[in-house]
């Protein structure tokens, strides 16, 4: 099980597809945030019934967690690695500036 994994015994309660109100309460976001996100096209979901409503697939939400993941995991390196880099780089022009500098 994933740290952001429900308990056991969960996935039964709620079933395979989500309202829009469950998958705002499990990402814990509003319900319209969820429509957004849904509307988007960036959390995938479908439209069932009569009315159209919208339905989150469990394992989609968590296809979707998982990569949201695994995105800030890696922009927290990317920014790691400019932050490394940049005091290399300032060192290094600290080091040709000063030895073009006569003394």
């Amino acid at each position: 099980m994933t740290p952001h994994s429900d308990p056991p015994g969960q996935d039964a309660a709620l079933g395979r597809f989500l309202t829009l109100a469950d998958t705002a309460d499990l990402l814990n976001v509003s319900a319209s945030q969820a429509y957004a996100l849904v509307r988007s096209g960036e959390l995938p979901a479908i439209k069932v019934g009569g009315h159209g409503h919208w339905r989150v697939e469990r394992a989609v939400l968590e296809s979707y967690i998982d990569a949201k993941y695994e995105e800030s995991r890696r922009r927290s390196l990317w920014q790691q690695s400019d932050y490394a880099s940049l005091s290399e780089y300032s060192f290094g022009l600290r080091g040709a500036a000063g030895a073009a500098s006569p003394e």
